[in-house]
């Protein structure tokens, strides 16, 4: 029979860390398929939940909010990309001009859940922003990416339009805050096992097997 570990990956569409955890996690569940399987759910945690709608640009935002050079966000950005291009994941950091708000992105990924589309959704998200430098706070992009996920397009305006999953998205934001998650990647694994940070496929695959042989919470 095979085990089953379930994996809350609590993260933003806007974190680059969140985007290279995401990678590497669905490398290690592909590569533990018959021996592991998983149920993924997403859950929302906003990096600038007071952002104006206009966003700010990217490198003085950086340097704002963390204090950081602009030769430090170099050497991150530069970071970043190598450690994208070792699993796959293109960061155009040229065209990720901006930082915006993303709380109607989770939104719409709360509704995914229901509708069986949030995994390929997500994904699609972070490569729309990261790689393609499109605006995850824009509705109409939101809609488009939504439809190339395989979700119904009109349904998800009628989501964004008229506010839908704002109580429910606020309340799991506030679930995992009140819990000590202040920063993103965080992954709870069986409801009790909490994994900080972007970390290797490698150690994904190890911590799946290891928590496959122990008991979810009940």
């Amino acid at each position: 029979m095979t085990a089953q570990v379930s994996i809350d990956f609590i993260s933003d569409v806007v974190c680059p860390w969140c985007a290279l955890g995401a990678t590497a996690l669905e490398q290690a569940i592909e590569n533990v398929a018959g021996e592991v399987s998983v149920v993924l759910t997403y859950k929302p945690f906003e990096l600038n939940p007071n952002m104006p709608p206009e966003g700010e640009k990217a490198v003085e935002h950086l340097m704002r909010k963390y204090g950081r050079t602009a030769e430090d966000v170099a050497a991150g950005k530069a970071m970043q990309i190598a450690r994208g291009e070792a699993i796959g994941f293109t960061f155009d950091l040229e065209k990720r001009s901006h930082f915006y708000n993303t709380f109607d992105a989770h939104r719409l990924l709360y509704w995914a859940l229901q509708q069986g589309r949030q995994v390929a959704l997500k994904k699609i998200l972070l490569r729309a922003y990261f790689t393609d430098g499109q605006n995850p706070s824009d509705r109409e992009t939101l809609v488009q990416l939504a439809a190339e996920a395989g979700l119904d397009a009109a349904a998800a305006k009628e989501v964004l339009d008229s506010g839908a999953f704002a109580k429910e998205v606020r309340e799991l934001e506030g679930f995992y805050q009140q819990r000590g998650i202040n920063s993103v990647p965080a992954m709870v694994l069986n409801g009790r096992h909490l994994v900080s940070g972007s970390q290797s496929v490698e150690y994904y695959e190890q911590m799946l097997r290891q928590m496959a042989k122990a008991p979810a919470e009940a």
